[in-house]
């Protein structure tokens, strides 16, 4: 997917939903490098074997070679970095089960993906779907907001992406920049 427009949003007060309005961009940064570089990519993502939907890795035009494999906590990892790298993705209606009658069981997993170094919660929606209750359970969307900005408020980053492909993306650069830190430290340290 190339990047070469920029969703430029304007919100209403009431719902929190956005419209989208695209507008041109090149696939250059202001300092004139691509945005993603393209060059063989040095790691592997990990897709948990549960996860039901995998999501498409993509950073930029460069496919992120993946491998299934049973991660303790979370869908996503990167191969090595299981111990320090979770991502969690949840569409709308799981999330709206999490928050109901799954909740006990999602507590007990967000504790655990907590105590990561590099984790967050992916949310397929929008935070307007949330306020307006557009879930299959039966949580009101103030119970709803409460639980997430109180997960917030305990270091659990949740970023919400309107839809399963914009969570593929958000989770290939947040794994793409992990990823790259690490190989530049391993560089740094001589151990490459």
């Amino acid at each position: 997917m190339r990047y070469d427009a920029l969703i430029t949003n304007h919100m209403d007060p009431q719902t929190g939903c956005y419209d989208r309005h695209k507008r041109s961009l090149s696939s250059k940064s202001k300092t004139g490098g691509e945005l993603i570089k393209k060059e063989a990519v040095k790691w592997r993502a990990v897709i948990d074997t549960r996860e039901q939907k995998p999501l498409h890795l993509k950073a930029g035009d460069i496919e992120i070679p993946t491998v299934s494999k049973s991660l303790p906590t979370g869908d996503y990892s990167i191969e090595g970095l299981e111990h320090l790298v979770a991502i969690e993705r949840k569409s709308l209606d799981d999330l709206g089960q999490c928050l109901g009658r799954d909740r006990e069981r999602f507590e007990r997993e967000l504790q655990r993906l907590k105590a990561y170094q590099t984790r967050a919660l992916i949310v397929e929606c929008r935070w307007c779907d949330i306020v307006q209750g557009n879930y299959k359970a039966n949580v009101h969307p103030n119970s709803a907001i409460g639980s997430l900005m109180g997960w917030m408020a305990d270091g659990l980053p949740i970023i919400f992406a309107e839809s399963h492909p914009q969570a593929g993306v958000m989770v290939s650069r947040m794994l793409w920049v992990v990823a790259n830190r690490r190989l530049k430290e391993l560089k740094f340290l001589g151990a490459s």
